[in-house]
């Protein structure tokens, strides 16, 4: 268990590592570029690699500590139950937005930036981002319904976690679209460049994985403690963070405003204790 901790915390510490260098690479570099002329030849090979394998690399470490996580809280086959449709779910909706427009809008990934492409279309890296997302985002939500019982118990994690999922999708979009070019929007939108279709298709996305998960698993997941709490918390307010700062690298305030109001906030009141009603005090019950 001790070494499973600490594969855990490594994963996580360079999960945000590889962010914070990226953030450096395309945000601040571009400041100062006589830093790269002084560079010796293996310190410019040594960033050349970050910069072109830092988009799946930081994903891939953000995956693999959620996965240890989720083993940790839940349990293997828990986990796997989520996962699985996580990854089958997220990789359709992606293939068939790029290929036809729907759920997402219509838009194109720019080769070689977030690693191979499936079928020349996704990136392999894109479902696991949904999956490490999407995991945090529902046991965050869950702790948020502690005290409900019933349907609301059920349903309301899976609106909630996938509220937050395209809560941060608000910051996301524009920071990788729009500010670093990692994918395109093919017609343009309203929301800095895209439709708000898209978001439509990310709330069903989530919800719809969230909601297999929940159906596989037949009874809900334990309510988690404020220390079980405390890695969805660093995961999702990095990956918030980070598209933030490239958001307004590239002056746009707006989603940055917009996540961190609808997604951010809310989250860290739920780390701190904060829990929605429960289905009695919904309905007038008392206990």
């Amino acid at each position: 268990m001790k070494s499973l901790n600490l594969l855990k915390n490594a994963m996580t510490g360079l999960h945000i590592a590889s962010m914070l260098f990226g953030l450096y690479g395309l945000v601040f570099l571009p400041l100062v570029p006589e830093f790269m002329n002084n560079l010796p030849p293996q310190g410019q090979a040594i960033f050349d690699f970050g910069m072109t394998q830092g988009g799946p690399v930081y994903i891939l470490f953000g995956a693999v500590a959620v996965l240890i996580y989720g083993i940790q809280t839940i349990g293997w086959q828990r986990l796997l139950m989520f996962l699985v449709p996580a990854l089958l779910i997220s990789l359709a909706s992606e293939l068939l937005g790029t290929s036809t427009g729907f759920p997402f809008g219509s838009y194109a990934y720019t080769p070689g930036l977030l690693g191979p492409m499936i079928l020349g279309l996704v990136p392999f890296t894109i479902p696991l981002s949904w999956f490490y997302m999407g995991f945090v985002c529902y046991i965050l939500a869950r702790a948020a319904f502690s005290e409900s019982r019933g349907i609301v118990a059920t349903v309301g994690p899976l609106l909630l976690g996938a509220w937050f999922l395209t809560a941060w999708d608000l910051v996301l979009d524009p920071a990788m679209a729009v500010a670093s070019g990692f994918w395109s929007w093919k017609e343009g939108g309203p929301f800095f460049g895209m439709p708000f279709q898209n978001f439509a298709g990310w709330f069903g996305t989530g919800l719809l994985f969230m909601a297999v998960a929940r159906w596989l698993w037949k009874s809900n997941v334990a309510v988690p403690n404020r220390a079980q709490l405390t890695l969805p918390l660093i995961i999702y307010t990095s990956n918030m963070l980070f598209s933030a700062v490239m958001s307004v690298a590239a002056g746009l305030y707006i989603p940055v405003v917009l996540g961190f109001a609808l997604g951010l906030l809310p989250v860290v009141w739920i780390w701190l204790g904060g829990t929605l009603p429960s289905s009695s005090q919904l309905s007038g019950v008392t206990d």
